[in-house]
């Protein structure tokens, strides 16, 4: 397949790109700093764009069989980017005519699992305040989603580890597996990857965790 990353230079972002490039899809990666960006291959094209300009990215988005995206805030300072940079990818693949898109998103917004105990309840609570800035930016993104003609699934793991992946995690369409903690970022990434071409998680939110 023909795929474009945003984010190519986050710890997710990254892993797509390897993880594509291994599986022998050719990549577009677009991203701010190409020095970031440590993958290389004969399948890899490297675009240096302005993400907050939609123009600019229609050449990266044309023609592609899917998009995924990385974007997210890397620290509570990021607050407020996620949904504005996603937009623009949304208006640029809505010019080109490029319809599946898969964004990452997080555990939270999706509802909470019958069988959710009082501890991970709590640990949602707490960790829900403390990032709620970042939260309110990805509910403005997952309403943008919602509300464009993509073919879109947000992807929702809860907190991210940089431990290998294992292929071994849970998936729940339009919701969260019970009692899921954690995820590695590499694993979000074959998560992604292994959604492409899968209709059930097509204009959904997907849970997924250990």
């Amino acid at each position: 397949m023909k795929l474009t990353v945003f984010g190519a230079t986050g710890g997710i972002g990254r892993e797509i790109v390897r993880q594509a490039l291994a599986s022998g899809h050719e990549v577009t990666a677009v991203v701010r700093d190409p020095a970031r960006l440590t993958a290389t291959g004969a399948r890899l094209t490297v675009l240096r764009a302005d993400l907050t300009d939609p123009e600019a990215l229609r050449p990266a988005v044309a023609g592609r069989d899917a998009v995924l995206s990385g974007l997210g805030a890397r620290t509570r300072a990021d607050a407020g980017v996620t949904a504005p940079l996603t937009r623009s990818v949304l208006t640029a693949m809505a010019a080109e005519r490029t319809r599946r898109l898969l964004v990452v998103s997080a555990a939270p917004l999706s509802p909470v699992p019958e069988g959710q105990g009082l501890v991970d309840r709590a640990v949602l609570s707490v960790v829900g305040a403390v990032l709620k800035d970042v939260y309110a930016d990805l509910r403005v993104m997952e309403s943008d989603l919602a509300a464009s003609e993509a073919d879109w699934t947000s992807v929702r793991p809860p907190k991210l580890t940089d431990g290998p992946g294992t292929g071994q995690y849970r998936k729940v369409v339009g919701g969260t597996p019970p009692r899921g903690r954690s995820l590695a970022r590499a694993d979000v990434a074959h998560a992604m990857l292994a959604m492409i071409d899968d209709p059930a998680t097509v204009r959904q939110g997907v849970g997924v965790a250990y």
